[in-house]
């Protein structure tokens, strides 16, 4: 008798619990959002769908949209749907992210704004969208730091690429006190055709990018490539968590030595290729000065390596000689919008010359300038690492 009364209890409760079948939205005077939904077409279209009624016509319809990325000021973009009205209206706005670059992962934060012809207004609850590329199927590793994705490899070779990720994060925070000021995602594809496929009007040899704003990486890193790809993978991150640290609304633009020799030092050991072509430049009197390496790198092979090999010398030159509180220091003035000298001054007491006097001099004491051979292989391949090395997505995002 009780088993059975405990059933038709259960039974009872079932029956009077309402079933969702979409989600609905209803305001006071009658407007209703009977569906919202995003259909995802990575890397070229994202579509936002809206079916909503109310017992006057339908008259306006706003999709409010924000990409989660660093701004100066909130930035909220608007789309104002095309349509006759009704009391019933199911519509579309498609946004062409041919237009935008979005990166894989990028997240979307989206509402709606109804109006009837009775003057009554519905705004929606906000939704979140993340544009992923969903023609792979991803698996991911994460950390407080960093999410890790990839679709093809094992988990040993995610988690030897992680763990070079937080051993590079690691590194800056200890010995520059940079550190990552909102999670980092990094997306590995199989190889550098895949990756090519996720962007809009790639470049031939694009074998990876950071788009730092969104503080997202993409790679392509085969398991054959491992070696390659944990030293690009960690020069990446680097250029993300410098952005971060320096961003400003005084729009701080570090000297390329300084970006791009904190990259070359969160891989780890110098290059030992790369140390060839700087006892080279030594031996043949060749190095660079410093003021020319604050702007863009040459595009000549040759001064291309010297450069980053130079940068790379610099920065654990100021590192080991004078520490991580003044390079910390160094990169805040910088945000605070000073110039590289004045920043140089403020934080070591010499300028851009007087580090290159000093820094040529601590060099060509250190240095073993023995004449290296360079072979064929390694060309190509370091030629290839100074493609990716040189390539900064920085995309803007329209409607």
């Amino acid at each position: 008798m009780i088993k059975r009364l405990l059933f038709l209890l259960i039974l009872l409760s079932l029956l009077i619990t309402p079933v969702a079948t979409h989600h609905t939205v209803k305001a006071e005077a009658g407007i209703s959002l009977l569906e919202s939904r995003v259909e995802i077409y990575f890397p070229s279209a994202l579509v936002f769908n809206i079916k909503v009624e109310s017992p006057s016509d339908i008259t306006k319809i706003r999709l409010h949209y924000q990409v989660d990325r660093m701004n100066y000021a909130q930035v909220i973009s608007e789309a104002w749907l095309k349509f006759t009205p009704a009391p019933k209206v199911e519509n579309k706005w498609v946004w062409d992210t041919r237009k935008a670059s979005l990166p894989p992962g990028a997240s979307i934060r989206y509402w709606w704004t109804i109006e009837d012809a009775a003057g009554n207004r519905l705004e929606t609850p906000a939704d979140q969208t993340t544009f992923e590329d969903l023609r792979y199927k991803w698996q991911s590793l994460t950390t407080p730091r960093l999410s890790l994705f990839w679709y093809e490899g094992s988990q040993s070779f995610a988690q030897e690429l992680l763990a070079t990720c937080e051993g590079a994060l690691d590194r800056l925070a200890t010995d520059t006190g940079a550190h990552p000021e909102k999670p980092v995602k990094a997306y590995i594809y199989a190889n550098s055709q895949d990756l090519q496929g996720a962007m809009i009007f790639p470049r031939e040899w694009t074998g990876g990018a950071a788009y730092t704003e969104y503080g997202i990486i993409a790679l392509g890193i085969s398991q054959a490539q491992l070696s390659w790809g944990r030293r690009s993978l960690a020069h990446e991150l680097a250029h993300l968590v410098t952005h971060q640290v320096t961003f400003s609304p005084y729009g701080a633009i570090l000297p390329t030595w300084l970006s791009e020799g904190l990259a070359m030092y969160a891989e780890g050991e110098p290059d030992p290729e790369l140390q060839k072509w700087l006892n080279k430049a030594i031996t043949e009197q060749k190095l660079i000065s410093v003021r020319t390496l604050s702007s863009t790198f040459s595009a000549k092979t040759e001064e291309a390596y010297i450069s980053y090999a130079q940068s790379d010398s610099i920065v654990r030159f100021l590192i080991q000689n004078y520490g991580k509180d003044k390079i910390f220091k160094l990169l805040n003035l910088l945000k605070q919008g000073n110039t590289y000298d004045e920043a140089l001054i403020q934080a070591y007491g010499f300028d851009t010359e007087g580090l290159d006097t000093q820094w040529r001099a601590y060099i060509t004491s250190t240095a073993q300038p023995k004449p290296s051979a360079f072979s064929f292989d390694f060309l190509n391949k370091l030629r290839a690492r100074i493609a990716l090395m040189s390539w900064s997505l920085r995309p803007e995002y329209a409607n």
